[in-house]
């Protein structure tokens, strides 16, 4: 059993990834070579028992660590906004506030009245068309403000939980 935090876990499982990614190399480079008929074959440094242990025991360490994570994140709680809110769920709720954010950004920047180019007017039509917001921007750019603020606070407390918690990893 090993103890870390979730930051330094992330810092590992990266080092896992270059470390497998380089056994995949390794195995793509070597398990076939070319040889012209008249001449001695370059046979690459390439043993498949070895290739294949190291990235089993790779992706070994890779399962052990993500579950301790995933286990400590939906056990441990954090202080936001006045509530206790375990990882898992600061997770989840980040990723929704932050889509619906990209959307209340797109409305806040949108003016109120904005003429369309259609390029060419049809002989029907020659007046130009407008298009008008059909919402209160005070409103938008307050509700944008209140995400945004929510979103920091909770990474602010994700920040902290993944620098101070220790959990145990059994590699």
């Amino acid at each position: 059993m090993k103890k870390m935090t979730s930051a330094y876990a992330n810092k590992v499982l990266r080092k896992l990834g270059e470390d497998k990614e380089f056994w995949r190399e390794k195995e793509q480079e070597g398990y076939l070579y070319v040889a012209a008929l008249d001449e001695e074959p370059v046979i690459p440094d390439y043993n498949y028992e070895e290739v294949a242990k190291n990235i089993a025991d790779i992706d070994e360490q890779i399962v052990k660590i993500k579950h301790a994570i995933n286990v400590t994140n939906c056990l441990n709680t954090v202080p936001v906004g006045g509530e206790q809110m375990s990882i898992d769920t600061i997770l989840v709720k980040m990723a929704q506030l932050n889509r619906r954010k990209s959307v209340l950004d797109r409305m806040r920047k949108q003016q109120p009245k904005t003429r369309i180019n259609s390029g060419m007017y049809s002989s029907r039509k020659t007046a130009p068309e407008y298009q008008y917001i059909n919402y209160d921007l005070d409103v938008i750019k307050k509700e944008y403000e209140q995400i945004d603020a929510i979103i920091a606070e909770m990474q602010m407390a994700l920040d902290k939980y993944n620098q101070t918690v220790e959990f145990e990893v059994d590699i």
